[in-house]
């Protein structure tokens, strides 16, 4: 998984619908939807059936800061979409995989290790994704089913689609992190971001087509940053470093995608006048907190390691990861930038959603 501003119905839309007067909402925005992949899943991936994780999250220490239980997140606590619905006064979106939850307030898509392009993309040129995958396209099948259940006054739930925020993503990061960990060059992977980038697009057209009027789409962190990254490519030599210890050609390639994205989103504007598409900086949201890590309360000297991992320069190994037999978080979660190696912590992401909810969410 890599990362960076990218569907049970007849329960939600019979809310939305009949019920709306029970505890309105009285601010900009009454529902989220939110697609994405482990930085933003709520509970979808431990709800599937047969599939196993490279973390395994529905073991502590995940969950151990806020919840103190382990939710399917992939982190110590609470992600950006938890900070945003508060920030929203929403309830915690439920996952849509889960059963007999409340939709009142939105559903929550996302699923970790989730790809932006389907599967077949990947088999076409000898990469190997798991079956279980669950593409943006899958997410966008199960918004589909869930419009599908809407209650007969159809007009009323598309009018309130248009106060509905829409998060696409962030997704498109275990794009390119499934293609370097099987040794695809950078190269190589720049040729595929037009496509990722059209998946994103193609699911943005789908969900204007249903009603949204309000889409952020994130880009993807800096990759190089990552401990995982640190520690599967390093080098020996020091110029492949920046002065904070991250992989220059990666963050480079990082830079190079949501680049594209931008100005990908800048087209569909233009497409869609009507519709407020904003695109979120996870990469500088994220150096924001590097570069200012002691003043926000972070260890200086572990910014660029794993609180829960285990072994090497950054705390990580892909062989001793985050609740595996031996593994144990460190002492102060709220210390550290990265939770796992892949995945931030509670108080990272707290910093990335005060980006967003200030610069975006604030003006809308």
């Amino acid at each position: 998984m890599i990362s960076s501003v990218k569907f049970s119905f007849l329960i939600v839309f019979s809310f939305l619908c009949t019920v709306s007067s029970a505890k309105e909402n009285t601010g900009p925005f009454k529902i989220i939807y939110q697609f994405g992949d482990s930085l933003a899943d709520r509970g979808n991936r431990i709800r599937q059936s047969g599939v196993t994780s490279v973390f395994n999250v529905s073991s502590l220490p995940y969950g151990m800061t806020y919840f103190h239980k382990p939710t399917g997140r992939f982190s110590n606590g609470l992600l950006v979409i938890d900070y945003i619905a508060k920030a929203l006064h929403l309830p915690l979106l439920h996952p849509y995989l889960e059963t007999n939850a409340s939709f009142i307030s939105g559903v929550n898509f996302a699923v970790g290790g989730s790809t932006a392009l389907d599967n077949s993309f990947f088999y076409e040129r000898n990469i190997s994704v798991p079956s279980t995958n669950v593409p943006l396209s899958q997410q966008l099948k199960w918004f589909k089913k869930h419009l599908k259940l809407v209650s007969d006054n159809r007009s009323q739930c598309e009018e309130r689609l248009k106060r509905a925020l829409f998060m696409m993503g962030e997704i498109g990061g275990n794009d390119f992190s499934t293609a370097f960990s099987q040794g695809k060059s950078i190269k190589e992977s720049r040729t595929y971001v037009p496509y990722v980038v059209d998946a994103i697009s193609i699911a943005i057209r789908e969900v204007i087509q249903f009603g949204a009027r309000i889409i952020i789409v994130p880009g993807i962190i800096p990759m190089g940053c990552l401990p995982s990254f640190l520690t599967s490519f390093p080098s020996a030599d020091p110029k492949a470093y920046d002065d904070k210890g991250c992989l220059k050609k990666l963050n480079k390639f990082v830079l190079f995608y949501n680049n594209y994205l931008q100005k990908n989103l800048a087209a569909l504007r233009l497409e869609f006048p009507g519709v407020v598409i904003r695109y979120y900086d996870y990469y500088n949201a994220f150096q924001y907190i590097l570069h200012n890590a002691g003043s926000l309360g972070f260890d200086q000297r572990s910014l660029l390691k794993a609180c829960c991992g285990k072994g090497g320069k950054y705390n990580y190994s892909n062989d001793m990861i985050c609740a595996s037999n031996g593994v144990k978080a460190c002492l102060q979660p709220e210390r550290f930038v990265h939770w796992d190696g892949v995945h931030l912590t509670q108080e990272a992401y707290r910093y990335i959603s005060d980006h967003l909810i200030r610069d975006i969410l604030s003006n809308m």
